[in-house]
């Protein structure tokens, strides 16, 4: 499949050669427009975009977050813009490039389609952003999320030489599970915590997060293994054909596979780099699940209830507030006693 978006400016082209040629990344002269266009158009949504919109439709809510809660909210819109589009996208090209479907190991490795290029180009520009935002901004998101901003950069970015360009749009569906952990948290910031809306999004959540994170995710890392093992075991078997490493695209979609195969050999730190960010991506799916499953079940458990005695004071329980009513009577004896009546009324937790 040759690149479905419109072709790069010649300057623009030219400008990033010389950059690409000391990475060795081949391919990014094709898609620079691509990566350039992914971050310019995220940096507005979060600039200009999402303070507009949400000050419009959730004026109360969103005026009165904190510097640092907007500052989330503003990034949780972006990653929920930014994951509805190239989950299409990549499903779109998974479903209508037939070469990609045919290739063998050795295309995976070393093959180069347009459609892969662009899935790449267009997430390599958001976890560029994602990337600056992350370290301007790491005593709000943490390390956690740096880590995985700095390895999602890197996997993308190394398909641009290319190397296992076929697995771009397989690992960049890990974003399945992304619009519904937006929900998740815009739920909590919108009042809507415990309500069904979230208990159901939840569930879906956990259900995509499982699916296409833990099972799906884990399933093409030990494929791209395997494939990357494969190819360090051959070096140099690769057919025999015409190499165009120019910048211009052929019209032949099926000449474009192997258009930057190389000496076809894969050198030991690029397959360590490569794999090493995999594993850390990978590592922090299984942790984030967990914690997921805990900020769910946190949500939706039952409140406990204190069994209330005689004894004035004030519940210990921070859902509950008790309304206190007292009247003098008199016993047996003559003398009076104070009757205390307590109703536990459930307050909303903010």
């Amino acid at each position: 499949m040759l690149d479905p978006f419109f072709a790069p400016a010649p300057i623009l082209s030219a400008v990033s050669a010389p950059f690409a040629r000391f990475l060795h990344l081949d391919t990014l002269p094709l898609h620079i427009h691509e990566v350039l266009i992914a971050f310019t158009f995220y940096h507005l949504v979060n600039s200009y975009g999402s303070p507009y919109l949400s000050m419009r439709l959730f004026p109360r809510e969103y005026g009165s977050l904190s510097t640092k809660t907007r500052l989330n909210w503003d990034v949780h819109v972006v990653s929920f813009v930014q994951s509805c589009i190239i989950n299409f996208l990549a499903l779109w090209v998974m479903w209508r490039d037939e070469e990609r479907r045919a290739m063998d190991w050795r295309e995976r490795v070393y093959g180069y389609t347009g459609g892969d290029g662009m899935i790449q180009g267009f997430a390599a520009g958001y976890f560029l952003w994602d990337l600056c935002v992350s370290v301007m901004h790491v005593d709000v998101f943490g390390w956690g999320m740096l880590a995985h901003a700095v390895s999602a950069l890197v996997v993308f970015s190394l398909g641009f030489r290319p190397f296992v360009n076929f697995y771009a749009p397989t690992f960049i569906l890990y974003e399945l599970s992304s619009p519904f952990l937006n929900i998740h948290w815009f739920c909590d910031k919108l009042h809507l915590t415990g309500s069904r809306i979230q208990l159901y999004n939840g569930l879906v959540l956990l259900a995509t997060f499982f699916g296409c994170r833990l099972v799906w995710g884990t399933y093409q890392s030990i494929r791209v293994y395997q494939d990357v093992w494969a190819a360090i075991q051959s070096p140099g078997i690769l057919p025999i054909i015409p190499t165009n490493t120019t910048t211009a695209a052929s019209i032949d979609p099926r000449a474009e596979i192997l258009r930057f195969q190389g000496d076809g050999i894969v050198p030991v730190w690029l397959a360590c780099t490569y794999l090493g960010s995999n594993i850390v991506l990978n590592t922090l799916n299984f942790y984030w699940f967990g914690k997921m499953i805990e900020a769910v079940k946190k949500r939706f458990r039952p409140a406990k209830r204190e069994t209330v005695g005689l004894k004035t004071g004030d519940s210990a329980h921070a859902g509950l507030k008790t309304a206190e009513s007292a009247h003098v009577v008199m016993n047996g004896s003559g003398h009076k006693v104070v009757n205390a009546e307590k109703t536990e009324v459930r307050r909303r937790k903010g």
